[in-house]
């Protein structure tokens, strides 16, 4: 098997829509999400879900796929920042080693209110990075363990704040490909995945299927991955998360121009 039958996945729960099911044709591997830029630039695989800020560093050699992503509007229930204190009093924050677009959208957030903690790159450990931080940021499948664990200790969940401070929805993760990947390729994988999303946005017996598939992956109930997908991730790309794109691609990222599309047709 090449790499051209090769998709690549974020290691959480929140793009199995989109993966779960996926022709035999392919081969899926996962991996934290600040890995999966160097995978596709590589030639691990030929698209993955890449951290948007990640795809702003590497836009001379990606472009994206249309019609999917990693997206909130709102709470996104899995970028969260946990801490014993307010923000404003968080003398450092640590920062977990797989996330590239939260980072940087938490230094902007931070920068906006005029606040500078300082920033330690730590493993994700909840436990390790409080005793040894005032905040931590954690994202993914471990963000939505601890927010059930130790929901006090929630102080702010990023996506909820990106949408309170711009009004759009946010895209922390993006299917990019190398602009030199045969077309035919990327077309075909595009397809497939695409009808995933579509089948589980309209069968509901799949959708249920999906969701207890991800209950036992994750440890999480049924009943909290439903209200998770109903409400807090999408993997749809819609006009209203292009244009909150655009905008985290500018003023988070300080791109001077949005994305670069493949076309497809």
């Amino acid at each position: 098997m090449t790499w051209t039958e090769v998709l690549g996945r974020v290691s959480f729960c929140n793009c199995d829509p989109v993966y779960n099911g996926i022709s035999d044709n392919w081969k899926i591997f996962s991996a934290p999400p600040s890995w999966l830029c160097g995978h596709v630039i590589r030639r691990d695989c030929v698209t993955a879900p890449i951290p948007t800020a990640d795809y702003a560093r590497f836009k001379d050699e990606l472009f994206l796929l249309p019609d999917l992503a990693i997206i909130s509007r709102g709470d996104t229930g899995s970028v969260l920042v946990f801490g014993n204190r307010p923000l404003e009093s968080m003398r450092d924050i640590a920062v977990p080693t797989d996330s590239s677009s939260s980072k940087q959208l938490l230094d902007w957030i931070l920068e906006e209110r005029g606040l500078d903690p300082r920033r330690v790159e730590m493993a994700p450990d909840l436990e390790r990075m409080l005793s040894e931080c005032d905040g931590a940021l954690m994202i993914g499948d471990r963000a939505l363990l601890e927010s059930i664990a130790n929901p006090k200790l929630v102080i702010m969940d990023l996506g909820a704040e990106w949408t309170s401070m711009t009004g759009l929805p946010m895209v922390f993760g993006v299917f990019a490909a190398r602009k030199d990947t045969d077309i035919s390729v990327l077309a075909k994988a595009h397809s497939d995945m695409l009808y995933q999303l579509d089948r589980f946005d309209n069968d509901l017996t799949w959708r249920l299927q999906v969701i207890t598939n991800a209950s036992i992956s994750t440890g999480l109930s049924e009943t909290r991955l439903d209200n998770y997908y109903r409400s807090e991730v999408w993997n749809r790309l819609d006009e209203d998360a292009l244009r909150g794109l655009d905008m985290y691609l500018k003023q988070v990222c300080g791109c001077s121009e949005g994305a670069e599309w493949a076309n497809l047709d």
